[in-house]
């Protein structure tokens, strides 16, 4: 494989897997982030599965600090691959810087905000006083490396970028294996618990931001990390671009939030802590199908903003269908795995036959309809690496309504396991809107591009 992607010329198949296979595979190792920590937690004796669950009232509140290294990754790529793609590197290392910057302040107030609120956060969103312990020490630990986590994530977007794929691969893996090795050591030799699992995931997170960091400041980079050329012009559009990326990860989270309190208020005590305990095994399998799904469309960004910054609607348009085509065998493939080897990941995380075997249950119903899911996941993305952000945070947020509306009145209407089935009919409802609004819309964009590009060349030409 090319270490370095020509995203202006390589066959556009090829290119895209040469940029999206990499990235679902980091996202897929990524994954083991969290489901190593509670594949661990579960199978602490005694505690495992109140540890379980207490850990996973911290997940939405992990995947919501995240989401803000998506705010700046997913929104400075984009812009910092078009300014490449117009060949104004200048540009291209202004983002780069303030993108930095942006990540170096959001990482010191979140910190101090999350520590700051954890306590309350945690009862509101669906932990018990059964619960509480394990994810106070969890939550506390992992808040306080938050800069290693925003670095690590948000910087590795700009690697990407510039078609350092495999870098961008090494970057996650880094931190993945470490923390495989890390988490048993402090969990069961060291005896910390749930503490344990927290801390080998900081530490893990620190080597992976070293690595990042150090790529970037490599002479061999087209476009080199540095200081200076801080503009709140460049970091607003940095924003605007990764407002819907932002958005849709921190609206997750939100969904995920709701749905545990949900679960935890209509199963009533006992029965709640089991259905959140069954939600985080459920929302673990989830993850390796829509983290390395995400992988997938967020990888293929950079060729879609580059063709389209440099007026290759043709390009663009090929890349999208690639995309869509590669999102949706993965899809099929994962649906195969769920209704063959999902009793086997569930397993992993607990060795209670009761507790597996709804678990299971939940899982076949919680992905029942992620074959329609690949067409939102393509569709918003590459609309959003055209710039073409309100069309993609329409087609975003519609589909979160439709979660949140559903995640709250099945439960009330129905009984609190009905909430699993919020999941299918969100999917099928909104990835049709989603299709329907961007075969209308793509080819105006597209067009549209076109002829901008030509008056520019036309107003270059009458100048000379």
């Amino acid at each position: 494989m090319k270490h370095q992607n020509d995203l202006g010329s390589d066959p556009v198949l090829r290119l895209i897997l040469r940029l999206a296979i990499p990235t679902m595979l980091a996202q897929l190792v990524s994954v083991l982030y969290s489901i190593v920590d509670r594949m661990y937690i579960g199978n602490i004796p005694d505690i495992g599965t109140v540890a379980l669950a207490g850990v996973g009232v911290c997940g939405p509140i992990v995947t919501l600090l995240s989401s803000f290294a998506s705010l700046v990754g997913l929104g400075g790529s984009p812009n910092m691959a078009m300014r490449m793609g117009e060949g104004n590197e200048k540009e291209a290392q202004r983002v780069l810087n303030n993108g930095f910057l942006l990540l170096l302040i959001l990482s010191g107030a979140l910190t101090t905000l999350f520590l700051l609120l954890r306590e309350p956060l945690l009862m509101w969103f669906g932990a018990s006083e059964t619960t509480f312990p394990y994810a106070n020490s969890y939550l506390t630990i992992y808040t306080a490396g938050t800069f290693f986590a925003l670095m690590a994530t948000g910087m590795n977007s700009f690697l990407i970028c510039q078609g350092r794929s495999g870098l961008g691969m090494a970057t996650v893996l880094v931190g993945a294996v470490l923390n495989i090795i890390l988490d048993p050591v402090f969990i069961y030799i060291f005896h910390l618990d749930v503490a344990g699992a927290a801390i080998a995931t900081v530490l893990s997170q620190m080597a992976s931001c070293a690595f990042v960091l150090l790529s970037l400041r490599q002479r061999s980079m087209p476009i080199r990390l540095g200081w200076g050329g801080f503009s709140w012009r460049v970091m607003r559009r940095v924003m605007a671009f990764g407002l819907s990326p932002f958005l849709i990860i921190a609206s997750d989270s939100v969904l995920l939030i709701v749905l545990n309190a949900m679960l935890q208020k209509y199963g009533g005590p006992g029965e709640g802590d089991v259905l959140v305990t069954c939600a985080t095994i459920v929302q673990s399998y989830m993850c390796i199908i829509t983290m390395p799904m995400g992988g997938i469309t967020g990888g293929s960004q950079p060729a879609v903003s580059f063709n389209y910054g440099a007026g290759r609607t043709d390009r663009v348009k090929r890349a999208v269908q690639c995309v869509c085509g590669i999102c949706l065998v993965f899809t099929v493939l994962m649906t195969v795995f769920t209704y063959t080897a999902s009793p086997l990941f569930v397993r992993l995380f607990t060795s209670d036959a009761v507790l597996a075997a709804r678990s299971v249950k939940y899982i076949k119903i919680f992905t029942l309809a992620i074959i329609p899911l690949a067409v939102q996941y393509a569709l918003v993305d590459e609309t959003t690496a055209m710039g073409h952000l309100r069309l993609a945070l329409f087609c975003s947020m519609f589909r979160k309504t439709t979660f949140l509306v559903c995640t709250i009145a099945l439960p009330m209407l129905v009984a609190a396991e009905a909430a699993f089935w919020a999941e299918p009919i969100c999917d099928v409802i909104c990835s049709a809107t989603t299709l329907i609004l961007c075969l209308r819309f793509f080819p105006r964009i597209l067009r549209g591009r076109s002829i901008e590009v030509r008056e520019c060349a036309e107003s270059a030409a009458g100048k000379r």
